[in-house]
């Protein structure tokens, strides 16, 4: 189905502020991004179960080694090409999952597979430096040029680090150097501070925390393990930081008929954060950070306001805490701006922004206050990788000459609208659609529906990510196109209409349109109620 004659023409304003232009969304931003990609298959192919044969063999293999039940499928990358993912079975799906949102420029990127074919990349590839000690003599232009093209406003100081994980956790330690340098004034170190360090004990290991949000993901290394708030899977036997942890909105949908609850759910949040601040503060753990993603992914795609992130810009700041901003998978372009929270008009920039996922490999950019004064405070053997820092500068070249953050918003605008359209005839099997650019979720109606929806749009060959207890994200490639997303919403209206139930049991069969909605809204959570999930229509 065209999904498009569904649809009205609209506005775009683009990046560097040229006029409005008027165009429908049938209308591709880049038109030679098809060509990019001449083996790109023009949809779905499922040839066996999933998983097949050949997939449960390699896993029986792997889990004879490893625990690797995690493991979905095994994939034949030299046969991906573009959006679509080719298993080991030789099943070719749609990927709207993308490796965990890593995968910005599409599978076998020609241009990608050609970079490390000048000797001075592939020697950069295969004599991998410690960084920290021995970085090449093209590195400070190469640090250089990612600020250039790419650091957030107001941020002028970059770290790599392997992942993102990694970027978080040395965020935290940015944010506690920096903490400690203010309230002693500088860094010249006592020697009790020196020596009780050794022995991990006051006054040179100081009593600070860093406060996250419920439902968060900040990573699986041990201080991120702290701030995370996800799933216990994650967490249980680990032993953690008694750090505090603050309500995130839950906003009903749609936006526009909620305005009042989803207000009071800000401020709600916001009291929270500002009593869980002073209470450290009396335990004797001051706050030292408050490290926040944009939207919360893993915890089920949870928007907030931007007034709701520049309140909280102001608490951190006036309890002297670094503004951390975790963009590791909402950063590279999905939203529709660079950086997610470009959106939010921030009164002055964060402290840091840590990134990784698809700019691929992990760090942070960060002010100059949250430098440390000393070497070897943020310091390991690697400190990133040279390789993937040649891929980026790549990666980054493309997206600027061919538009993609353009792309991602004109297909981020016409997948929503129909999502939206899909919603108002299917809910509440689907519902509280909601995202920025191509970064898209959609809830079902209880968590097992989801499974079932995301089970049999595997079964027609698009892959798609749970996230929180019942929703569903979309995180395409950056060349996501409306020819792509047609796809996946004709094949997604077949799988809800596979999977609706039954209203009643007997009489006239009822029609997605013709269903009584209102029976469907959930009236605001009680105060009791120990998970709040989104419920609206």
């Amino acid at each position: 189905m065209m999904w498009s004659k569904f649809l009205k023409p609209y506005f775009a304003t683009y990046r560097d502020g040229s006029k409005l232009i008027k165009q429908n969304h049938s209308t591709a931003v880049c038109n030679n991004l098809s060509e990019t990609f001449p083996e790109e298959p023009c949809g779905p192919c499922i040839k066996t179960p999933i998983p097949g044969p050949r997939t449960k063999q390699l896993l029986e293999d792997l889990n004879k080694i490893q625990q690797a039940n995690s493991t979905s499928i095994f994939v034949n990358y030299d046969k991906c090409a573009g959006n679509y993912l080719v298993d080991a079975d030789g099943n070719t799906y749609l990927d709207l999952y993308t490796n965990i949102s890593t995968i910005p420029l599409g599978y076998n990127h020609p241009e990608l597979l050609q970079v490390f074919n000048k000797q001075h990349e592939l020697r950069s590839l295969i004599n991998r430096p410690a960084l920290g000690v021995f970085p090449g003599e093209d590195w400070p232009a190469r640090m250089k040029n990612i600020i250039n093209m790419i650091a957030p406003y107001g941020l002028t100081q970059l770290n790599t680090m392997m992942c993102g994980a990694c970027a978080n956790e040395n965020a935290f330690k940015h944010a506690f150097m920096a903490y400690r340098r203010k309230m002693r004034g500088n860094d010249n170190f006592s020697r009790e501070e020196k020596d009780t360090a050794l022995l991990n004990q006051v006054p040179g290991i100081p009593k600070l925390s860093i406060m996250s949000f419920k439902n968060c993901f900040h990573g699986r290394t041990l201080g991120t393990l702290s701030a995370t708030r996800s799933k216990f899977i994650q967490k249980i036997d680990i032993p953690a930081f008694d750090w505090p942890c603050a309500p995130f909105p839950q906003y009903r949908y749609p936006l526009e008929e909620n305005c009042e609850f989803n207000i009071e759910e800000d401020n709600k949040c916001l009291a929270e954060v500002e009593h869980l601040m002073d209470r450290w503060c009396r335990k004797g753990m001051p706050v030292a950070g408050i490290i926040v993603e944009p939207i919360q992914s893993e915890g089920g795609d949870n928007h907030a306001s931007p007034s709701f992130f520049r309140k909280l810009q102001s608490i951190a700041r006036n309890n002297n805490a670094a503004y951390i901003l975790d963009e590791i998978q909402t950063g590279g372009g999905p939203t529709g701006k660079f950086w997610c929270h470009e959106y939010f008009d921030l009164d002055c920039p964060p402290d840091i922004v840590t990134f990784s996922k698809k700019l691929q490999l992990g760090g942070y950019f960060s002010t100059e206050d949250m430098k440390p004064q000393q070497p070897f405070r943020t310091f390991n053997t690697w400190m990133g990788d040279p390789g993937k820092v040649i891929i980026l500068e790549k990666c980054l070249k493309i997206i600027m000459r061919d538009k993609l953050i353009e792309n991602v918003c004109s297909t981020g605008k016409y997948t929503l609208e129909c999502l939206e359209q899909i919603q108002s005839d299917f809910c509440p099997t689907i519902h509280s659609v909601r995202g920025r650019g191509t970064f898209i979720a959609f809830t079902a109606e209880t968590p097992e529906k989801r499974n079932e929806i995301i089970k049999r749009l595997k079964s027609k060959g698009v892959w798609s990510g749970a996230c929180g207890s019942a929703s569903i994200r979309l995180r395409p490639t950056l060349m996501f196109q409306q020819k792509h997303a047609d796809i996946f919403l004709d094949i997604l209206t077949k799988v809800i209409q596979e999977t609706r139930c039954p209203i009643r049991k007997s009489g006239p069969e009822l029609s997605p349109c013709n269903i009584d909605k209102d029976k469907y809204r959930v009236p605001p959570p009680d105060a009791s109620t120990p998970q709040i999930n989104l419920k609206d229509c």
